[in-house]
C-alpha cells in the first residue's frame, strides 16, 4: 500500500525547490529594474506582494512548481478532495513563516503527517 501523505523529505524538497525559484525571481526583478532610473515606489511593492504570495496563490490554484514536481498538494483536511481557499492558504503560509522549522516538530506524531500550520489552516498535505 502507498503512503497518502508526503514525507517529511518530500515537503523539504518541495520547499526548496520553491525557495530556489523564489530567489531566482528576486534576482531577475531586480536585475530588470536596475535597468530603470526611476522606478515607481507602487511597481517596486506590486512586485514584492506578488513575490510573497506566490506560495498562498499558487497553492489555491493547484500547486506550487515545489508541489507539482513532488506530486503533492494542499487539500482540506474535513474533505481531502477539495482545493483549500485563499483564506486558508494565506493563514497556512503566515504560521508556516512565523513559525518556521518549529512548524514540522508534530508530523512525527501525526497519522496524517500535518504540521503545525496545516492544523491551524485546517489543511493537509496529500500525495497525488
Amino acid at each position: 500500500m502507498e503512503e497518502k501523505y508526503p514525507f517529511m523529505l518530500e515537503r523539504i524538497q518541495s520547499i526548496l525547490i520553491d525557495s530556489v525559484l523564489i530567489i531566482a525571481c528576486m534576482i531577475l526583478i531586480s536585475d530588470i529594474l536596475s535597468n530603470f532610473k526611476n522606478v515607481p515606489d507602487w511597481l517596486r511593492a506590486v512586485l514584492l506582494i506578488l513575490i510573497f504570495l506566490y506560495e498562498p496563490i499558487m497553492t489555491t490554484f493547484g500547486g506550487t512548481i515545489g508541489n507539482n514536481i513532488k506530486r503533492i498538494r494542499v487539500r482540506k483536511n474535513s474533505d481531502e478532495t477539495q482545493s483549500i481557499n485563499l483564506f486558508q492558504a494565506i493563514i497556512r503560509y503566515f504560521f508556516k513563516l512565523l513559525l518556521g522549522w518549529l512548524s514540522f516538530i508534530t508530523i512525527f506524531s501525526s497519522n496524517k503527517k500535518r504540521a503545525v500550520h496545516d492544523i491551524i489552516s485546517g489543511t493537509v498535505m496529500i500525495k497525488i
